[in-house]
């Protein structure tokens, strides 16, 4: 059986912790992982919060050592998290300036290739054409979000 984690917290970081805890432009894991917190330094063991959170105990136990050693900063993601982008803006930028140059059409699938001859970037003609026409909504509707 694993040793009792327990934190003590300051007043200040109580303070911290539980406005965080209920602000809505915080993302709902943080939010969680704060409350995680304050029940431990409450009292609550381990087993106690993960049942109240309905997760592993060794979620409980990361999010208690990683507070013990980065702070405020352990309590939200950690950066590298999801499918890093495949294409950059300069790229669609790079395509619209070929297309304004070139007296030459060109389909989707026409583009996916030079982009990928030219720039190594490799995006199916599907995705680039999405990309495209957002790039030229936004940009003839300002607006737009």
């Amino acid at each position: 059986m694993p040793a009792p984690l327990r934190i003590i917290l300051t007043e200040e970081e109580d303070r911290t912790l539980s406005e965080l805890r209920e602000a809505q432009t915080v993302p709902y894991r943080t939010r969680d992982r704060a409350h995680m917190l304050r029940l431990n330094a409450q009292g609550l063991n381990v087993p106690a919060i993960a049942e109240i959170f309905q997760c592993h105990q060794h979620t409980v136990r990361a999010t208690l050592r990683r507070w013990e050693s980065d702070g405020l900063g352990g309590l939200w993601e950690a950066p590298g998290r999801g499918a890093k982008p495949k294409w950059q803006p300069s790229d669609l930028d790079y395509l619209t300036a070929c297309l304004d140059q070139e007296s030459r059409t060109y389909n989707s699938a026409q583009l996916a290739q030079k982009l990928k001859q030219e720039r190594l970037v490799d995006l199916s003609s599907d995705r680039l054409r999405r990309l495209l026409k957002k790039k030229i909504s936004v940009e003839t509707n300002p607006t737009q979000p």
